[in-house]
């Protein structure tokens, strides 16, 4: 475990706007040249401390041809999302990540990892943040429109059960965008 590592495993910055104790979750290292960037656990994930471990990393996976020993291999994937730690519940949903975590530990993993990597920007919170002054395009502009931000980001939906809603209302995404994302990730870890 690196200084990096156990600088997040004790952060407490946001610990007073959290339902729970902090657990942050998250995955890297030097090598990994995958970096997944989503929104915050959720509660399965904050119980168990494994990133994407819920049916949304089920389907992230379907989306994206990783196997689940790819996924958790942080040499490989670097799982790094908005917000470490659960912020909770809201109405109709989690609560959003944090706005102090991203600024604060981004930069500093990011440092650490290959130059020549792909980030898989998985919803609005993380287009938002990354591609904010790049353009005014709405979430599913972004996705349709992905080649535009490669190499460097591929722009997904959430995979989380309202995305099966979003999919039957935007078919291209299974037959134009799920091909290439997949071809992306295996050249990716090639």
């Amino acid at each position: 475990m690196t200084a990096l590592h156990r600088d997040i495993a004790d952060c407490r910055q946001c610990a007073a706007h959290l339902p729970h104790e902090p657990r942050p979750v998250v995955q890297f290292s030097t090598t990994a040249r995958l970096i997944i960037v989503g929104q915050a656990p959720g509660s399965k994930v904050h119980a168990s401390g494994i990133p994407w471990d819920d049916a949304s990393g089920l389907r992230l996976r379907e989306w994206t041809g990783l196997r689940r020993e790819q996924l958790y291999d942080p040499s490989l994937v670097a799982i790094v999302p908005m917000g470490f730690c659960y912020p909770g519940k809201g109405n109709g949903g989690d609560l959003p990540p944090r706005p102090e975590c991203a600024p604060l530990w981004h930069e500093k993993v990011s440092a650490l990892l290959p130059d020549r990597r792909l980030t898989l920007l998985v919803g609005s919170h993380a287009q938002a943040y990354y591609l904010r002054g790049q353009d005014k395009a709405t979430m599913t502009e972004r996705v349709r429109n992905y080649r535009t931000y490669m190499p460097a980001f591929f722009p997904l939906p959430h995979p989380s059960w309202r995305s099966a809603i979003w999919m039957k209302k935007h078919p291209w995404f299974e037959s134009e965008v799920l091909p290439e994302l997949r071809k992306a990730v295996a050249g990716t870890l090639t």
